[in-house]
């Protein structure tokens, strides 16, 4: 336990203010008004050590989150700069995020794709670039246009499974991604034949 004497001998002390912080980041949440130095070295140790700091500086938010990537949680209102530091460590940490830039949620789809299910009304820009890498993330995207449709089948056939409604073109690049008959037979079920009879005309004879 921390004696009132001891807190008091911190307080004008730099040097040992550093040297306890150093020993044990979260010692920083009982020191008053901590210099800037004092700040990242807390932080240097633990990121999320800045959840006992005070209007920490933007240096300090990103040693923070350099630091640890989850840090992120517990700075207020963010820049660029320190968000995209957060989503090229781990891409969903945009769930922390509120109103990130089109260039956050890029990053963060790149590092992670499942990173798009946190991301609200993302861009067509932010869509293709989930099912581009993984044609099931369209699972998590709310009315996607027929491009990214089409762009999803084409990457993963089995990605139709997630798409209401899909058109013609987009149940074509579908069955037509099938490598295989087992793969062909599993697109099929989620395709309206008697909408699009052509199709299976087109497709499921290719075993005979």
């Amino acid at each position: 336990m921390i004696s009132k004497e001891e807190l008091l001998r911190w307080q004008n002390n730099e040097d040992t203010q550093l040297k306890l912080v150093k020993q044990d980041a979260f010692l920083i949440q009982f020191i008053y008004n901590p210099s800037e130095k004092v700040q990242l070295e807390a932080v240097k140790q633990y990121g999320v050590s800045i959840q006992y700091i005070n209007n920490p500086s933007e240096k300090v938010n990103l040693e923070a989150v350099k630091q640890y990537g989850y840090a992120i949680q517990y700075v207020n209102n963010p820049s660029e700069e320190v968000q995209l530091e957060a989503v090229k460590q781990n891409g969903t940490l945009i769930r922390f995020i509120y109103n990130s830039s089109e260039k956050v949620q890029l990053e963060a789809v790149k590092q992670d794709v499942h990173s798009i299910q946190y991301i609200n009304n993302p861009s067509e820009k932010i869509q293709l670039e989930a099912v581009k890498q993984n044609g099931n993330s369209i699972q998590f995207i709310n009315n996607p246009s027929e491009k990214v449709q089409l762009v999803a089948v084409k990457q993963d056939d089995y990605s139709i499974q997630f798409i209401n409604n899909p058109s013609f073109d987009v149940c074509d690049e579908a069955l037509n991604s099938c490598e295989n008959q087992k793969d062909l037979d599993h697109v099929i079920k989620y395709i309206d034949i008697e909408k699009y009879p052509e199709l299976y005309e087109k497709y499921c004879f290719m075993s005979v």
